[in-house]
């Protein structure tokens, strides 16, 4: 340990970091740095590390060991990158020795194992619209699902939307990056657009205002689209509901063999630890390669979701590369009849 540290508990140094880069994060991506470093913060108190003056390359070797047991490599090569930013800020303040970033090593990560292939697929997603058409039409459940399909939009900008940015008689609704009332955008006010809707998706809407939305506001004052009786929907809350309609047993038999009436995963905040639920950000990919598959143009997909062509080939496009080909045989073909 060099004599010009200055002692300093990680807790601290993490806040410290914290409040240093909140002027220059977004809320989520702050929210995201504090969680991965959570992890470190955690490893330090099983270790006894109270001094993070004390730190060394093989700490941070044996951290990695340790934080691989529980996370995938994308992950991991995700929480050692903001390791790797905070110990910079570390050293700039005589926390760690100079050049302690370097001393992290990141794994290597293919575009395969980047972009991952997880998605709900066109079968599955009509299976469960159908089976909320039927039995739930018009419920929150049923527009959050039918919305999210439809349009190929995050969850962020589904939570964003308010009453006043629906309009029935354009068949669209609008998406704008307000953070100063916390409905920030992912791209900010590049993100910002109208996003059109077919007939049966209108009239999903406009039966759930009518009939379903409770008629509230939030902490604001604004009017959200997507409602409970306390307000505007919490990412948790879409994403638990996501997890919830995307588990197997829903509309069909449990591929895992439990008996629904006993199984753990239906109960209220355990739907994620069903192992066929998905996530929102499956919906998202799996719409994109369905709007893709009916040869909806790269371009107009990637303005509709909001999404670069190099992002959207590299983790989105879920597509072979035979149907790729299919599709280009029939434009030609078009092109020469």
């Amino acid at each position: 340990m060099s004599d010009d540290l200055e002692p300093i508990t990680p807790e601290e140094a993490v806040d410290l970091y914290l409040s240093h880069r909140e002027p220059e994060l977004s809320k989520k991506t702050l929210q995201n740095h504090s969680y991965r470093l959570d992890a470190f913060v955690e490893w330090c108190e099983e270790t006894g590390l109270t001094n993070l003056n004390d730190l060394s390359g093989r700490d941070l070797h044996r951290f990695r060991v340790w934080r691989q047991r529980d996370v995938n490599l994308v992950t991991l090569r995700g929480q050692l990158a903001t390791l790797r930013v905070f110990l910079e800020f570390c050293a700039s303040i005589d926390a760690v020795e100079p050049g302690m970033r370097e001393r992290v090593k990141l794994p290597d990560v293919d575009r395969g194992e980047e972009a991952r292939d997880e998605m709900l697929d066109e079968d599955r997603a009509r299976a469960i619209l159908s089976y909320l058409e039927r039995f739930k039409r018009a419920s929150r459940e049923h527009v959050i699902m039918a919305v999210l399909w439809h349009t190929g939009i995050r969850l962020g900008g589904l939570r964003s939307v308010d009453l006043d940015d629906y309009e029935p008689a354009e068949k669209c609704f609008w998406l704008r990056h307000r953070p100063e009332t916390d409905t920030p955008l992912k791209n900010q006010e590049p993100a910002e657009r109208p996003i059109a809707l077919d007939d049966y998706y209108c009239d999903v809407l406009d039966e759930y205002i009518e009939y379903h939305r409770h008629d509230v506001r939030d902490e604001h004052g604004r009017r959200p689209l997507i409602t409970s009786e306390q307000g505007r929907l919490s990412p948790g809350q879409i994403r638990s509901e996501v997890y919830r309609l995307t588990q197997p047993c829903l509309i069909g038999d449990c591929p895992h063999g439990r008996d629904r009436a006993s199984c753990e995963a239906t109960v209220y905040g355990h739907y994620s630890e069903c192992p066929s639920s998905l996530s929102p950000h499956t919906i998202r990919r799996g719409a994109i390669t369905h709007q893709l598959r009916e040869d909806i143009p790269e371009e107009v997909v990637s303005d509709r979701c909001d999404v670069s062509s190099e992002v959207l080939d590299r983790h989105y496009d879920r597509r072979t590369d035979r149907e790729k080909m299919e599709q280009r045989r029939d434009y030609i073909t078009d092109l020469d009849s």
